[in-house]
């Protein structure tokens, strides 16, 4: 059996294999010669002291000792498999089509938006101030909104599914395999292109169909049954629907409210996008003025409660970008993203609050169950109102933001298409202005010099979760009305992430496939 051997380290002795396996056989009572084999199984920062340190878990195996078995997929073909739709391509519409293949069905994978390749020019449109294309943009395309995002793989979710087994995926299809041990694991947006077409060449290669611009327009149901979708003018047809269309694909909401398919209103959050200098946050975090060679841009994890709601940090990118994250022209919308090697010189993340049922109940007489969307939306809009010309997103100065005043000028930013100073204090719903003002406050006292001139707000981050979700039984993974339909991820309300939308969507290709099995489809 293999030993696992914890070591505590400075940056730099963590960084050179030579000195940390010299110190493993030490530690072991060997010669280092006699390591056949050395595998980092977990990797983490200590940086509560003032010299940070690194927590090194190694695996070693000795000569004569059974190794493992290289990391291998084996897909079968499914060509002649009962066809299955599923529709969208991110992360839940992804492993539910590869989950899909080894039980021996044929997934026809349907996206509205454009392959990656195609997709870039589309967002490179966006960010020079262009036209935004409503089915090609940061949220829709080849790999969803997570295509060019930070790619953070973390989850609190585990308990979901494989969690090893989803990371093993993503490594057998490109991804670095520092994911599989490291603490808080990120691709970055600079990798994830080529992982998610890899996926989608598994899927063609071994029988499924993935289908570019191709917009779900209807359902067709039969006696409560869903047999096919209205992909324009054609009708494509499957043992089985699985919806993981992500948070931004509202139309599917409405084509859902409207065919008197039930969907329910649900709390989510709203709020901001909040930047600072990467050397700022290091020095917080690091406790010295610069973070040196051997470290990471530092990041952060924030969380206070505020008037009985909780304000938080959300989808913190290290050494990255903000990214206009609209999906229309009438919209000001944000979100961050980061590459693999964060070496922006900006740090950002979502600042976000707790936006409750109640909070949009003045709309419910209009919207029903769409209410919570629209009040999105009003926000969205809003921003949009108070921001300038294309893409040009409103912004404050943090330290304006929390005293209630006026920014006459703001700092150097990563967004690119501009900003423009706003009183975003003052025009924000204040049930959500409030909250944020005093939990970046309250942050502020957490982490000295985290309330900065030399920081900004930038509106609006509104795409942290779905305001709706599609309600499906416990146990079937089927929605509780139509059957045959299964609605998946985080656009369906059941995930909040890359990996956790990952392990939902095999965990429904599993229900599908015993639903199919059930009736022999």
């Amino acid at each position: 059996m293999p030993k696992i051997i914890t070591l505590q380290l400075s940056p730099k002795q963590a960084a050179d294999e030579k000195f940390y396996l010299a110190r493993a056989a030490e530690r072991m009572g060997i010669r280092q010669s006699d390591i056949a084999l050395a595998r980092v199984v977990k990797r983490s920062i200590d940086a509560r002291q003032r010299m940070a340190k690194v927590n090194l878990s190694l695996e070693i195996y000795v000569d004569q000792e059974p190794q493992p078995a290289p990391l291998h997929f084996d897909y079968p073909a499914v060509d002649n498999g009962t066809e299955v739709i599923v529709v969208g391509s991110g992360p839940a519409g992804l492993f539910t089509s590869l989950r899909l293949i080894e039980l021996g069905f044929k997934p026809i994978l349907l996206e509205r938006g454009k392959s990656v390749l195609s997709r870039k020019y589309d967002i490179a449109q966006i960010n020079r101030g262009g036209e935004i294309n409503p089915d090609s943009n940061y949220a829709f395309g080849e790999g969803g909104a997570g295509t060019f995002s930070d790619g953070k793989l973390f989850t609190r979710s585990k308990k979901r599914g494989d969690y090893n087994k989803a990371l093993q995926t993503l490594v057998w299809h490109g991804a670095n395999p520092e994911i599989l041990y490291e603490a808080h694991p990120h691709i970055g947006t600079d990798k994830l292109p080529r992982i998610i077409s890899n996926i989608c060449r598994t899927i063609t290669e071994h029988g499924g169909k993935v289908l570019f611009e191709s917009r779900v327009s209807g359902f067709v149901i039969k006696h409560n049954r869903i047999t096919g979708v209205r992909v324009g003018d054609n009708i494509i047809e499957g043992a089985a629907v699985v919806l993981a269309t992500g948070h931004s694909a509202r139309d599917i909401y409405e084509m859902l409210y409207e065919a008197n398919i039930a969907i329910e209103a649900k709390p989510f959050a709203m709020g901001v996008r909040i930047e600072h200098p990467q050397r700022l946050i290091d020095s917080i975090q690091y406790h010295r003025a610069e973070r040196g060679e051997w470290l990471p841009a530092a990041s952060y994890s924030l969380v206070s409660q505020e008037s009985g709601r909780g304000v938080y940090s959300f989808c913190m990118c290290p050494g990255g970008f903000i990214v206009p994250a609209m999906t229309n022209n009438t919209q000001s919308v944000v979100n961050g993203m980061s590459p693999s090697g964060r070496n922006s010189a900006f740090a950002n993340s979502g600042l976000v609050t707790e936006v409750r049922l109640e909070d949009f109940a003045h709309l419910r007489e209009q919207w029903g169950e769409l209410a919570g969307l629209r009040y999105q939306q009003l926000f969205e809009e809003l921003a949009r109102q108070h921001s300038g010309e294309h893409q040009v997103a409103p912004a404050q100065r943090v330290s304006d933001f929390v005293a209630g005043r006026a920014s006459t000028s703001l700092p150097r930013t990563s967004y690119i298409p501009g900003l423009t100073a706003s009183r975003l204090d003052q025009w924000m719903p204040e049930v959500i202005g409030s909250r944020l003002r005093s939990g970046i406050a309250t942050f502020g006292k957490k982490m000295k010099g985290f309330v900065s001139d030399e920081a900004i707000v930038v509106g609006v981050e509104s795409r942290t979760s779905t305001p709706v979700r599609i309600p499906r039984d416990p146990e079937t993974l089927m929605h509780t009305q139509i059957e045959a339909l299964f609605p998946a991820g985080e656009g369906a309300g059941y995930a909040g992430g890359i990996v956790s939308a990952a392990l939902d969507g095999e965990r429904v290709a599993d229900a599908v496939a015993r639903y199919c099995k059930a009736y022999n489809l």
